[in-house]
Protein backbone atom coordinates (compact mmCIF):
# COMPACT_ATOMS: atom_id res chain seq x y z
CA UNK A 1 0.00 0.00 0.00
CA UNK A 2 1.71 2.97 -0.85
CA UNK A 3 1.78 6.32 0.86
CA UNK A 4 -0.68 8.08 -1.10
CA UNK A 5 -3.33 5.16 -0.92
CA UNK A 6 -3.10 5.40 3.05
CA UNK A 7 -3.97 9.22 3.18
CA UNK A 8 -6.71 9.05 0.23
CA UNK A 9 -8.04 5.89 2.85
CA UNK A 10 -7.56 8.65 5.79
CA UNK A 11 -9.31 11.90 3.68
CA UNK A 12 -12.45 9.20 3.34
CA UNK A 13 -12.68 8.65 6.78
CA UNK A 14 -11.75 12.07 7.45
CA UNK A 15 -15.14 13.22 5.07
CA UNK A 16 -17.11 10.21 6.76
CA UNK A 17 -16.42 11.46 9.93
CA UNK A 18 -17.52 15.32 9.25
CA UNK A 19 -20.81 13.78 7.89
CA UNK A 20 -21.42 11.97 11.06
CA UNK A 21 -21.59 14.89 13.10
CA UNK A 22 -23.69 16.84 10.71
CA UNK A 23 -26.65 16.06 12.37
CA UNK A 24 -28.25 14.90 8.76
CA UNK A 25 -29.27 11.53 7.89
CA UNK A 26 -29.37 12.41 4.65
CA UNK A 27 -25.74 13.56 4.83
CA UNK A 28 -24.99 10.51 6.57
CA UNK A 29 -26.74 8.15 4.04
CA UNK A 30 -25.22 10.19 1.11
CA UNK A 31 -21.37 9.54 2.45
CA UNK A 32 -22.20 6.00 2.91
CA UNK A 33 -23.47 6.01 -0.54
CA UNK A 34 -19.78 7.56 -1.54
CA UNK A 35 -17.26 5.94 0.77
CA UNK A 36 -18.87 2.32 1.74
CA UNK A 37 -19.14 -0.26 -0.12
CA UNK A 38 -22.37 -2.00 -0.64
CA UNK A 39 -21.70 -5.20 1.41
CA UNK A 40 -19.01 -3.97 3.85
CA UNK A 41 -18.70 -6.32 6.43
CA UNK A 42 -19.60 -5.19 9.90
CA UNK A 43 -18.09 -6.69 12.57
CA UNK A 44 -20.01 -5.81 15.53
CA UNK A 45 -22.73 -6.57 17.52
CA UNK A 46 -25.83 -4.68 15.36
CA UNK A 47 -28.54 -5.84 16.54
CA UNK A 48 -30.46 -5.72 13.15
CA UNK A 49 -31.07 -8.40 10.38
CA UNK A 50 -29.73 -6.49 7.53
CA UNK A 51 -26.43 -6.43 6.12
CA UNK A 52 -23.64 -4.19 4.23
CA UNK A 53 -23.95 -0.76 4.17
CA UNK A 54 -28.02 -1.05 4.92
CA UNK A 55 -26.67 -2.01 8.20
CA UNK A 56 -24.88 1.01 8.37
CA UNK A 57 -27.59 3.39 6.91
CA UNK A 58 -29.90 1.65 9.61
CA UNK A 59 -27.34 2.34 12.80
CA UNK A 60 -27.32 5.27 11.86
CA UNK A 61 -31.33 6.06 11.95
CA UNK A 62 -31.72 4.36 14.98
CA UNK A 63 -28.60 6.61 16.47
CA UNK A 64 -29.69 9.66 15.07
CA UNK A 65 -33.56 9.25 16.47
CA UNK A 66 -32.44 8.18 19.90
CA UNK A 67 -30.08 11.02 19.76
CA UNK A 68 -30.52 13.86 17.81
CA UNK A 69 -27.35 15.88 18.90
CA UNK A 70 -25.24 13.20 18.59
CA UNK A 71 -21.37 13.87 18.13
CA UNK A 72 -18.63 11.35 17.78
CA UNK A 73 -15.20 13.42 18.47
CA UNK A 74 -12.19 10.97 17.24
CA UNK A 75 -9.37 11.30 19.93
CA UNK A 76 -6.99 9.20 18.10
CA UNK A 77 -7.00 8.23 13.91
CA UNK A 78 -4.03 6.13 13.08
CA UNK A 79 -3.68 5.31 9.56
CA UNK A 80 -1.75 2.57 8.58
CA UNK A 81 -1.50 0.68 4.68
CA UNK A 82 -5.68 0.06 3.98
CA UNK A 83 -6.52 0.30 7.23
CA UNK A 84 -7.68 3.43 9.68
CA UNK A 85 -8.47 2.95 13.63
CA UNK A 86 -10.08 5.38 15.44
CA UNK A 87 -10.51 5.76 19.37
CA UNK A 88 -13.85 8.16 19.55
CA UNK A 89 -15.72 10.02 22.37
CA UNK A 90 -19.76 9.74 21.67
CA UNK A 91 -21.77 12.05 23.42
CA UNK A 92 -25.38 12.49 23.18
CA UNK A 93 -29.17 13.55 24.63
CA UNK A 94 -31.62 10.79 24.51
CA UNK A 95 -34.86 12.06 22.89
CA UNK A 96 -36.35 9.27 21.27
CA UNK A 97 -36.90 5.49 21.53
CA UNK A 98 -33.45 3.69 22.05
CA UNK A 99 -32.90 -0.19 22.26
CA UNK A 100 -36.84 -0.55 23.49
CA UNK A 101 -35.86 2.70 26.18
CA UNK A 102 -38.31 5.61 25.84
CA UNK A 103 -36.33 9.08 25.58
CA UNK A 104 -34.80 10.30 29.45
CA UNK A 105 -33.49 13.02 28.22
CA UNK A 106 -30.83 12.23 30.18
CA UNK A 107 -26.82 12.70 28.37
CA UNK A 108 -24.20 10.09 27.30
CA UNK A 109 -20.64 9.91 27.35
CA UNK A 110 -18.98 6.47 26.06
CA UNK A 111 -16.23 5.37 24.00
CA UNK A 112 -16.03 2.97 21.15
CA UNK A 113 -12.82 2.08 18.68
CA UNK A 114 -13.42 1.39 15.25
CA UNK A 115 -10.86 -0.39 12.57
CA UNK A 116 -11.78 0.34 9.08
CA UNK A 117 -9.98 -1.62 6.18
CA UNK A 118 -9.68 0.04 2.78
CA UNK A 119 -9.88 -1.47 -0.49
CA UNK A 120 -9.85 0.68 -3.69
CA UNK A 121 -10.63 3.65 -1.49
CA UNK A 122 -14.09 2.78 -0.19
CA UNK A 123 -14.99 1.07 3.09
CA UNK A 124 -14.63 -2.63 3.13
CA UNK A 125 -14.96 -3.97 6.09
CA UNK A 126 -15.50 -2.60 9.83
CA UNK A 127 -14.70 -3.96 13.35
CA UNK A 128 -15.78 -2.23 16.13
CA UNK A 129 -16.26 -2.22 19.80
CA UNK A 130 -18.90 0.31 21.40
CA UNK A 131 -19.23 0.89 25.46
CA UNK A 132 -22.92 0.06 25.14
CA UNK A 133 -22.17 -1.14 28.92
CA UNK A 134 -21.34 2.42 30.02
CA UNK A 135 -24.12 4.06 27.38
CA UNK A 136 -27.46 2.11 28.85
CA UNK A 137 -26.21 2.40 32.85
CA UNK A 138 -26.25 6.14 32.26
CA UNK A 139 -29.51 5.94 30.67
CA UNK A 140 -30.55 3.81 33.81
CA UNK A 141 -31.31 0.68 31.76
CA UNK A 142 -28.91 -0.73 34.05
CA UNK A 143 -27.87 -0.92 37.58
CA UNK A 144 -24.02 0.58 38.16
Amino acid sequence: MSIAETARNRAAFARFHEATNSGSMEVIASMIDEVVEPDVVFHAPVPMETTGAQALRQVWTVLLRAFPDLRVTAEDVLAVGDKVVCRNTVTGTHQGEYRGLPATGKTVAYSEIFIIRFAGGRVAEIWGVVDVLTQLRQLGSLAA
